[in-house]
């Protein structure tokens, strides 16, 4: 697949602090357009943080985000309506029914009547679950709760595809499941993907990787290549390598 050289996202020196802790230090890195991205870390490095300042839950205190041109800072609107989010707890309303859930994010952004129906048709069908359109979420297991979250994270029609931990509670089989659909969406849709983990078999060797610890950047490359750049045989001694090591002070990555 070619890839246009601009990228889909731009990560600009981006910074956070809570009280007493810096959670982002300097953090940059660029996405492609219809890439899967895979950001690895281990727990406490920063993805959740990022992914809330990315989604807008927080606001950025330092350096900027930009999709599509559009940047946070300056142009919050039409940049999260570039955006589709997985949040790791379950954001659904169980007592709803999967339509409802569905038809009310349509709603949120604008879509008409007619289009919200279409669309939705068309998430279900793409997920395998337009026969459970009229069941309350609540009777749906995990895996399935899951891909009604991607459904709905798409119905608008984002050019961008965040999941945070998206299979954290699933079993081995429907974890590979929904990694493999999520991975058709960027061939066959075009859509760039962010999938934040710290399950490193999730990973492909041909994946851009940016590996973030303790609100660092250490890399940002292919897992190949970390692994070539380590002198590692695999994906997980290099992340061991590298997580085992003090993050850099002055921003400066692999």
């Amino acid at each position: 697949m070619t890839h246009s050289s601009q990228p889909l996202v731009e990560v600009d020196q981006l910074g956070h602090c809570y009280p007493g802790k810096q959670a982002l230090k300097q953090v940059s890195f660029n996405l492609q357009a219809g890439q899967f991205h895979a950001l690895l870390g281990p727990n406490g490095a920063g993805k959740s943080t990022l992914f809330a300042l990315i989604s807008r839950l927080f606001q950025v205190q330092q350096g900027d985000i930009r999709v599509n041109g559009h940047s946070l800072r300056h142009a919050p609107a039409a940049l999260l309506g570039n955006i589709g989010m997985v949040f790791q707890q379950s954001t659904l309303d169980l007592d709803l029914s999967v339509e409802q859930n569905l038809d009310y994010h349509g709603c949120l952004h604008g879509l008409s009547t007619r289009l919200r129906q279409q669309r939705i048709e068309e998430e279900l069908a793409r997920v395998e679950l337009l026969d459970a359109r009229h069941k309350k979420v609540r009777a749906l297991n995990g895996g399935h709760r899951r891909r009604v979250e991607i459904a709905r994270a798409l119905l608008h029609h984002p050019s961008l595809l965040l999941l945070d931990e998206a299979t954290v509670g699933l079993d081995p089989h429907t974890r590979a499941s929904l990694n493999r659909h999520v991975r058709s969406l960027c061939e066959q849709r075009q859509v760039t993907v962010l999938w934040a983990t710290h399950l490193i078999e999730e990973i492909l060797p041909i994946d851009p990787v940016t590996l973030l610890h303790q609100g660092s950047v250490l890399a940002s490359t292919s897992a190949h290549a970390l692994c070539q750049q380590t002198g590692t045989t695999s994906l997980v001694e290099a992340f061991e390598q590298l997580t085992s090591r003090p993050p850099p002070t002055d921003g400066a990555n692999l």
